[in-house]
């Protein structure tokens, strides 16, 4: 592996984690720690040290690790293959249910400001930017 498809995989992988860690945020109300973390893996024999953990959720490094992969797997209730990016790995239903709330959110937002914004719109008018919108914030097959 190159350093820049080392760099790219670890940005990957923390990308990964952080949407995981907002689901966990989204079920629970509260955003997993370290502690609880590296807790979880020592259960399970593996050891997490806090400068790694720091490195695989910021993107600094890439880390290669199958049993803290495993480990951080069974930690979020995912499968490996999609923490770990694989070709092929299906998006669980709970990220991807996480994914389309936040994009309606979005969408609302930028709804609302833009009928605060325009002021006296005519409802034709303000109906075709909703149309727009929505066609925009609509996910494509392949996402």
């Amino acid at each position: 592996m190159t350093e820049d498809e080392s760099q790219a995989a670890a940005e990957d992988l923390a990308k990964r984690l952080r949407l995981l860690m907002d689901v966990a945020v989204a079920e629970s109300g509260t955003e997993p720690t370290y502690s609880q973390i590296a807790g979880y893996l020592q259960e399970r024999g593996t050891n997490l040290s806090r400068s790694r953990w720091t490195y695989m959720v910021n993107g600094h490094r890439y880390v290669q690790d199958p049993a803290v992969f495993e480990g951080l797997a069974a930690f979020f209730d995912v499968d490996a293959a999609f923490l770990l990016g694989e070709d092929g790995a299906a998006t669980p239903e709970k990220v991807s249910a996480q994914l389309d709330l936040v994009r309606s959110m979005r969408a609302a937002k930028v709804k609302s400001y833009a009928a605060r914004t325009l002021g006296d719109i005519s409802p034709k008018a303000l109906h075709a930017i909703t149309k727009f919108l929505d066609e925009e914030m609509t996910p494509t097959p392949e996402h």
